[in-house]
């Protein structure tokens, strides 16, 4: 042995990683793991953001509720129609039902919703204005008061039994008057919910006085659907034979009391007419 091999190196303690077989770490691993993790972290949080955006973003159900939305004014063939409907109803009573003269009141419905056309000739109701309201009020109230004091005198014809003894003719009476009074109630539950067709329209109001099932449930209507004349038209005829509403509930107070009234004025009409005639027919 030459004296160079002879003088030994001094041994080095091996590492753990050594001495176990593993590699060793290359210098600065540890740092690009870190940094390589901390970025997986960061596309994960941004997957699941994403995810929880995307049906939010892509959904169908609007974030305002029904009542609050912009919707399409409607036309006003539908209630320009039943208000013709209703005078000639009114025209086909006897006279003595009626406020004298006969044709008056008639006349000033119709004069009133000409009145109407001429300050908005469009085809939808979308404008407002407290001449217009009034106006449009004025018209609905000339329309009950007529139907209602032909109501009371027929009411009492029945009590005192001064009806007449032809059936057929007290029957198509109290039809007319109960048909108005679907009609006049109809015109208020549309005049007075969420302020009128205008408002209505614009969904300014904060909550709904009368709430139909296409406001409640998603799926059944379009997006945009907004109750029309027919559909309050639907809700009078139905409180006027059920005595109670059916599908649409009355959320305000006064619609709770218009409510009521027309059941009244409905239930004792029909009782009292029904009982004459059957009295009259036996």
């Amino acid at each position: 042995m030459s004296p160079s091999s002879a003088h030994q190196q001094p041994d080095v303690p091996e590492s753990p990683a050594t001495a176990s077989g593993a590699p060793a770490a290359a210098p600065g691993t540890t740092q690009e793991l870190a940094a390589a993790l901390h970025k997986r972290l960061d596309g994960i949080e941004s997957h699941l953001a994403a995810a929880v955006a995307a049906p939010a973003a892509g959904s169908a159900v609007p974030t305002r509720p029904a009542w609050r939305r912009e919707t399409e004014a409607e036309q006003r063939w539908a209630v320009s129609a039943v208000i013709l409907v209703a005078v000639g109803l009114q025209l086909f009573l006897p006279p003595r039902l009626t406020i004298h003269p006969h044709w008056m009141l008639p006349a000033l419905e119709l004069v009133l919703l000409v009145a109407l056309v001429a300050m908005n000739p469009h085809r939808r109701l979308d404008r407002s204005s407290r001449a217009l309201r009034a106006v449009s009020l004025s018209l609905v109230a000339a329309i009950s008061l007529a139907n209602g004091w032909s109501a009371v005198k027929l009411v009492r014809e029945l009590v005192h039994g001064a009806s007449g003894s032809d059936a057929v003719q007290l029957l198509g009476t109290g039809g007319a008057i109960w048909a108005t009074n679907v009609i006049a109630f109809a015109l208020w539950y549309w005049e007075w919910d969420r302020g009128g067709p205008a408002a209505r329209a614009l969904g300014a109001a904060d909550y709904p006085d009368l709430l139909f099932p296409q406001m409640q449930q998603t799926g059944i209507a379009p997006a945009d659907w907004e109750p029309g004349f027919l559909d309050y038209l639907y809700v009078a005829w139905t409180n006027a034979t059920a005595f109670s509403p059916t599908d649409t509930m009355p959320l305000s107070r006064w619609a709770k009391m218009l409510m009521l009234l027309q059941s009244a004025v409905s239930l004792l009409t029909v009782v009292l007419v029904v009982a004459r005639a059957v009295n009259i027919l036996q």
